[in-house]
Formats: C-alpha cells, structure tokens, sequence
C-alpha cells in the first residue's frame, strides 16, 4: 500500500497522513492515532529515501562508537537501548545508522556525516567528563542529543540520565543498614561520566558512615561478566575481604554470583551483592522473586525517550534544550542480607 492509498482509504489528505505518521503537532491525537493503527494494519512503510529527497533531510539517524567503547556495540544494555530508539525512528519514518570508528577519527566522522547530509541527528553514547564532542555538533550546526551527562561542560545540550549518584549513595547506604563495613565496588570504566558520579555516590555514603575508604575494595573496567569474576577472586583473597559487592552492571554481577559458588559462598548469607539493573530484556534479574538487590532503570526506555527527543530537536533545532534525570527503583532480591556475625534486628 502507498501513502495515496492509504489516505483514501482514511478519508485524508496525504499531507495529513504523512504529518501524523511524521508526528507534527498539529495533527491531533486521535487523527495520528488512527493513522498509525491504520498504517500498521495495511503494513504500509514510507519511502524514506523518497521522503528526503522531497524535504531535503536523510531521514536517518546516527550512531556514532569510538573504538575505545567498542565492548558497548556486544553489550545487552547497547542492544536493548538500540531497540528501544530503533522503535521511536520506526513510528516516525527514520532509520539508523550505526558506526565503529578509531577514537582519533571520531570528530572527523562527525564532520563527514554533516558535510554528506548523511544523518539529520546524532546519539552522543558514553560521554566523558569535558566531553569535547557537544561543542563540535554545536559549531557544525548538526541535531544531538546525550545519553548521560559530561560534568565540566557548561553549555546547554539536551540530556537524559539516571541519578547515578544517588542510586549508588543509596545502594551503600542500605549494606551499612545491613551491618556491612567492608563495602566493594565494581564499577565501570571511569573515563566515563556516568561510573565517576557512581564512584562518588558510593564514596559519599561511606564518608557519612565513618568508614574507611579502601583503594583495595575498588576497581574500574569494562562490565563484563568475566570481569565480575576476576575482580570479586582477587577481592576474596585479601586478608580482610568484603563482605558485600556493590556493581556497576547486572553483567558484572553474574560473575560475581560465579565466583561465590566457586568458593561454596552463598550471596545473601555469606557475601551480599547489590547491583545496578537495566531491566535487560534478555538477561532479567529473575522471575516473582528477584536473584538480586538492585537499582533498576528501563535501558530500553531511555532509548525510545531520547530518540523522540532527537527528533522533536531535529523538527526545531532552536528550542530550549530537554533534560531529564531518571531515578532508578529499588528492587530488593535474595542477594542481600545482614554482614556475617550480625542479626536482622
């Protein structure tokens, strides 16, 4: 079905079908919602190649991985947000374009994708602190928006995080609760912006409790299963281990849960882990009961929020910058319990 056929069958102007499928705001609601279920029915796609030649926009958006955060491209996180944005630029007639380039090619690749009007957009992915990347889709005048957040940039950008500050100030607090004084955490790579507010969130918390911040109970890599694992043996082996693992990514703490039972060690009575937990579609934390303690934030929606915040900046490039700051819900699961030697009282 073609969009003339589509709009005789709906009684409408082209026009006003394309606008509603292309979520203008003068279309209605309940106009656009018809459309839509209308479009979905009678499997009818735009022709987007057909559509940016028309209006001069590629109709496409862009994705841009630096090398140095190539492990994000395998990561179900990566994968479930990109399912999420992949369904907002579906509704509204848009597709992706996904690119792995070297680190010192990154900027240039900004340059040639705005100079081919090869994207009408860009997802700014894993930023760092004084990220140099929102100055430079500034001055070339190409639509962006963040995942995250980058501390020491001071210019305006539209945004969407989660609070990781407090969610990990909160996730420590709450093993201190437990008794727990020998706190870990295995965070991730804290070239990131995010894994440093993570960082001080838990650091925080500790200062308040009067513990004693130990280099040794803390480490920073990739959020991979493999370095759960490795990170909570060497842990284990000190002299004084901890008794609870505070993690950066449900990933991480699989391979922590691993090294437990390599050691006849049970999570919730032996050794607590707490994790941060991105509501995986393919990796959930359990069934009715959850497997572990965690702060949980919907990965996939985040994608689909910040691709309609992509294209509502790429309808009007000069509104006021969106910001939102999600707070992440806490889960409890059989992961937790008191520090050993303590009661529940």
């Amino acid at each position: 079905m073609n969009l003339k056929e589509l709009s005789s069958l709906l009684g409408l102007s082209q026009t006003t079908v394309s606008r509603a499928l292309n979520g203008y705001p003068e279309v209605s609601e309940k106009t656009r919602a018809r459309v839509i279920k209308a479009a979905e029915a009678h499997a009818y796609s735009p022709n987007t190649r057909a559509q940016g030649l028309a209006t001069g926009h590629s109709r496409c958006i862009g994705h841009v991985i630096s090398v140095s955060d190539s492990a994000e491209m395998v990561n179900p996180i990566f994968g479930d947000f990109m399912a999420g944005a992949g369904e907002t630029y579906a509704a509204h007639g848009y597709d992706m374009m996904v690119t792995r380039v070297g680190a010192e090619d990154e900027a240039d690749t900004y340059l040639n994708l705005n100079a081919r009007g090869a994207v009408d957009g860009i997802v700014v992915h894993a930023p760092r602190r004084n990220d140099p990347r929102m100055a430079l889709l500034d001055k070339i005048g190409l639509p962006y928006v963040v995942h995250g957040r980058s501390t020491g940039v001071t210019t305006p950008y539209s945004w969407l995080d989660v609070n990781n500050t407090r969610a990990f100030s909160e996730a420590t607090s709450y093993l201190v609760s437990l008794g727990h004084t020998r706190i870990a955490l295995i965070n991730g790579q804290e070239s990131m912006d995010f894994a440093l507010r993570r960082r001080s969130g838990y650091e925080s918390s500790l200062r308040f409790a009067g513990l004693h911040i130990d280099p040794a109970l803390m480490s920073t890599g990739e959020m991979t299963e493999a370095y759960g694992h490795s990170q909570a043996n060497e842990m284990l082996a000190l002299d004084m281990p901890p008794t609870a693992f505070l993690v950066a990514s449900i990933i991480c703490a699989a391979g922590i849960r691993r090294a437990l039972d390599e050691k006849g060690l049970r999570p919730g009575r032996d050794v607590s882990i707490v994790t941060f937990d991105d509501c995986l579609s393919y990796f959930g934390n359990g069934g009715d009961t959850p497997v572990f303690t965690a702060w949980q934030s919907s990965v996939r929606t985040a994608g689909a929020t910040l691709a309609q915040m992509l294209i509502d900046r790429i309808r009007d490039p000069h509104a006021p910058h969106e910001t939102e700051l999600w707070e992440a819900a806490f889960v409890e699961g059989t992961s937790t319990g008191p520090a050993p030697g303590k009661s529940k009282d």
